[in-house]
């Protein structure tokens, strides 16, 4: 007993505890008590989302010689609940093929051994064709089968994927990547994996004939033919908040199982899908140095996942994130609000309604993103109003889509004294194409504002290269 219920109690002013509604009452598991009615739904889509709600409430009840009813906000958290699909899903789960044990001969080689019979597992026989033919995907069942897909020879592909060292290279120098730690600006490190060139073409084959063939959410902008930094923060325009959100360890939350399940989804078979899983994603070997004396480095790379340097990894990150994407972009909708997503970067904005519902809506957004395994940095979560800078990745969104000004005068600047001095005077970072890397900006200037574009292309124009 607290010391101020005793001494409420003791003067005569303590209520008791069946006055006060229980937290059932307040907040039941299965959604929001409101003024109006619950929060019901789970997994928001464009199709079956629920209306906004944002006065959320409770009334305490007082037994006292006048009751008396008051209002406060709610203290707990808003809560999801299962949506019908999920409900339906629950009370009937999909039917699994079963696993064909294999007596004698193997079905195919490289086949798996069974955990507990010791026979041999062919698992090439629960994939769907007619999935796979609708899609124009490539069909492949066996690693012999894929090997032939990937024009490589068989024992090639057994040594990409470290069939017989447990899926990990036994050291450095037998990993088929080239491992480079970079500093993260926020603090922390960053692991770029780029596969050597025989990984790579077998990726580039992966990702051109089988993910370039899916498309992702019209939400996610990031690494897609024909959307950019502009198309993602177009929508974003002019709003009165925009709310920012950064994912945390985007590729390697992806982990080996998720990898596979997105082939399976295609129509593959699981022998199919776990194969081509080991070959699009990564286990850093265990001799290998971390930077700065800082083994802790290496917690999010412990796990198989997807390898940021991959041609695969931005496709299967979108892939893998549909679900995200979907929920968020009903959940938006239900608020009265706009989503998108590049790569790792949530955005969302709204109108002065949405301010309102702040205290409401992120934690909601929250608990999306935790149950679709994803983690967010709550360093990097922003609400802008619209008499801040409002930033999109990279691009501000205030009034049109436009570069900082900050930019725009270091640009200008560096333009100004290759102009002055020579070009050879401002490559600091020593690009090897440094007009290239120069005209390249310019032209995302242009596409920003077409304005400030052509008075740099003005300047840029007057620099003697020979200089």
């Amino acid at each position: 007993m607290g010391f101020f219920t005793w001494l409420f109690r003791w003067l005569g002013w303590g209520a008791d505890s069946r006055d006060f509604p229980s937290d059932t009452e307040r907040t039941s598991d299965l959604g929001v008590r409101t003024s109006s009615g619950s929060l019901n739904r789970s997994s928001f889509d464009d199709s079956d989302a629920p209306r906004r709600n944002s006065d959320l409430t409770e009334t305490a009840i007082h037994s006292n010689s006048e009751r008396s009813v008051t209002t406060r906000p709610v203290t707990s958290r808003p809560k999801l609940t299962l949506s019908r699909r999920e409900e339906e899903r629950i009370r009937n789960p999909p039917e699994r093929s079963p696993c064909v044990e294999v007596v004698g001969e193997t079905p195919y080689r490289y086949a798996r051994f069974g955990s507990t019979t010791g026979r041999h597992l062919d698992l090439s026989q629960d994939g769907d064709d007619s999935q796979l033919n609708a899609r124009c995907l490539p069909i492949f069942h066996t690693p012999e089968e894929l090997a032939g897909w990937l024009q490589i020879p068989l024992n090639q592909l057994v040594w990409l994927v470290h069939r017989f060292s447990a899926g990990r290279p036994p050291a450095s120098d037998a990993a088929h990547y080239v491992f480079q730690w970079l500093k993260k600006k926020s603090g922390g490190w960053r692991l770029i994996e780029s596969p050597k060139p025989i990984l790579k073409r077998a990726q580039v084959k992966i990702l051109r004939e089988i993910l370039d063939r899916i498309p992702a959410h019209r939400s996610a902008h990031g690494f897609v033919a024909g959307r950019s930094i502009v198309t993602n923060a177009e929508p974003h325009v002019g709003q009165d908040v925009v709310v920012a959100f950064d994912l945390s360890n985007f590729y390697t939350t992806v982990g080996f199982s998720r990898v596979v399940a997105i082939f399976r989804s295609l129509g593959y078979s699981r022998e199919a899908a776990i194969w081509l899983g080991l070959l699009t994603t990564s286990a850093i070997p265990g001799n290998m140095a971390f930077p700065e004396r800082n083994p802790y480095a290496f917690d999010p790379y412990l796990k198989r996942h997807l390898p940021q340097g991959a041609p695969t990894s931005p496709a299967l990150a979108n892939l893998s994130a549909f679900g995200l994407d979907v929920r968020l972009t009903g959940l938006a909708r239900s608020f009265g609000a706009t989503y998108t997503r590049y790569a790792d970067d949530i955005s969302l904005s709204g109108p002065q309604e949405l301010i309102r519902s702040l205290r409401v809506f992120i934690p909601l957004v929250n608990q999306i993103v935790r149950r679709e395994r994803f983690r967010l940095n709550p360093k990097k979560r922003k609400v802008i109003r619209t008499h801040q800078r409002q930033v999109i990745a990279g691009v501000v969104v205030n009034e049109k889509t436009n570069i900082s000004r900050v930019q725009y005068d270091r640009l200008k600047a560096i333009l100004t004294n290759c102009v002055r001095l020579g070009p050879s005077t401002q490559n600091h970072e020593q690009h090897d194409n440094f007009a290239a890397h120069l005209r390249g900006i310019i032209a995302h200037v242009s596409n920003l504002n077409r304005d400030r574009g052509e008075k740099l292309m003005a300047i840029y124009s007057r620099i003697d290269w020979r200089r």
